[in-house]
């Protein structure tokens, strides 16, 4: 039995309908989100049974991922898709998407191969272990970026509910299959980036799955230029945003070794969960800002958005005030307790304007507002170099992370707000 997508919005004019349907859309999504990270909190459970240095690795490992950019990546797709679907240009996405999966294959494969070449000095400066972590790695990337070119196929049609799944079948092949690795097999870090393999696996096959209809069939030439115009600015301006969510920590595994990088990571899990929780909110949100703009129709969820993500955020921060201490203490070996709730807060600090600037930085690229996307780039760089330079403390990493943060608010609600005049349009227009 096939089970329907959720529906997209409603026709035009019908305002309540449109709200319900986000409503239903999003909360859809956020259950689904929560439910796939509580499975994958088992990975972290995980840390009592594997020597901390190992965990220091998994973490480091993580953060690796974590700065592919597969938020970036999807949203690309989740934006070809809904503006394609909207101006009935299906045979072109459908060698967009097609290209793009040829494309992502080969650029890993070059990627596979600088690896080869550099392989022992990399094991030896993230302290592995297992010189298959790093093999493992890199196949994790990979499907780090095939499964958000579908989702991001699956959001741009607003097949919310696959998504949905499909995160939850990622989380639980994933959770499971670890738990599984680590009892049965004795295995560590190692072991447990096989079984992110897995769900990343599984998810991509559901993505495969649900978008056949836009990938299948006959498609037009694949012009790489207008794709490039219209896709680069998306993929800078969300590329900057993930790197400040997500760089801080291999820079303090370079600096502090795989044991100061377990605690660390402990309170970044914690911390950086406040930003997956309203994240459906801005997935839903992104496809039908594409749609309404492409057919040069008014729709203004921003402001709910943001207050609900508002609303969210200080739930959040009062349930890490509140219970933070007792998840630490439940989920992490005991040795992890004190560092972890001695940066708990400047973490999830750091976290609460990112979390805000995210659903501005959607909103202007849906509308492909991308005055604001250099500004992005300078500052992701300059949150580098300053990463560089004051780290003589994980505290002053966080530091450093909660002044970058706050600024890119700032810049996000000066071009939301403040920011008046000509606006480059990525899809040819202008405003």
């Amino acid at each position: 039995m096939t089970v329907e997508p959720i529906q997209a919005d409603p026709p035009p004019g019908r305002a309540e309908a449109h709200h319900a349907a986000f409503f239903r859309q999003s909360g859809w999504l956020m259950v689904a989100t929560m439910t796939a990270g509580a499975l994958m909190l088992c990975i972290h459970f995980l840390s009592r049974k594997i020597p901390a240095s190992e965990y220091g690795i998994l973490i480091t490992l993580f953060s690796v991922v974590n700065i592919v950019p597969t938020i970036p990546f999807q949203s690309v797709f989740a934006q070809q898709t809904a503006y394609a679907l909207a101006t009935n240009r299906q045979r072109q996405l459908r060698s967009t998407i097609r290209a793009a999966w040829l494309g992502t294959v080969l650029l890993w494969l070059v990627a596979a191969a600088v690896t080869l070449c550099f392989q022992k000095s990399i094991v030896a400066n993230w302290h592995l272990s297992n010189p298959i972590a790093l093999w493992l790695l890199l196949v994790v990337m990979l499907f780090s970026l095939l499964m958000p070119l579908f989702a991001g196929v699956m959001q741009g049609a607003q097949n919310f509910l696959w998504l949905g799944w499909a995160n939850i079948f990622n989380g639980g092949c994933r959770g499971l299959a670890a738990v599984l690795i680590v009892f049965a097999l004795q295995g560590y870090a190692t072991g447990i980036m096989t079984a992110a393999f897995i769900g990343l696996a599984v998810a991509t096959a559901v993505g495969v799955w649900q978008t056949r209809s836009l990938w299948h069939g006959a498609g037009e030439r694949f012009e790489h230029k207008k794709f490039l115009r219209q896709v680069v600015p998306l993929m800078l301006g969300f590329t900057a945003t993930q790197f400040l969510f997500s760089a801080d920590t291999s820079f303090v595994d370079a600096y502090f070794g795989a044991d100061s990088t377990a605690a660390y990571g402990a309170a970044g899990t914690l911390s950086r969960a406040l930003l997956w929780v309203v994240l459906p909110l801005t997935t839903v949100m992104f496809p039908k800002i594409v749609h309404s703009t492409a057919k040069s129709e008014k729709m203004s969820l921003l402001g709910m958005v943001l207050l609900g993500t508002a609303g969210l955020v200080a739930l959040g921060m009062l349930g890490l005030w509140l219970l933070g201490p007792v998840a630490v203490r439940i989920v992490y070996p005991h040795d992890y307790v004190a560092p972890t709730l001695a940066i708990l807060p400047w973490y999830a600090g750091a976290m609460v304007p990112l979390t805000l600037a995210n659903v501005m930085v959607t909103d202007l690229m849906a509308r492909s507002h991308f005055r604001i996307v250099p500004f992005l780039v300078l500052l992701a760089i300059f949150y580098g170099l300053a990463l560089t330079i004051y780290h003589d403390s994980p505290v002053m990493v966080l530091k450093t992370l909660c002044i970058f943060t706050s600024l890119c608010f700032a810049i996000c609600a000066w071009f939301t707000w403040g920011a008046k005049g000509k606006v480059i349009a990525g899809n040819g227009g202008e405003e």
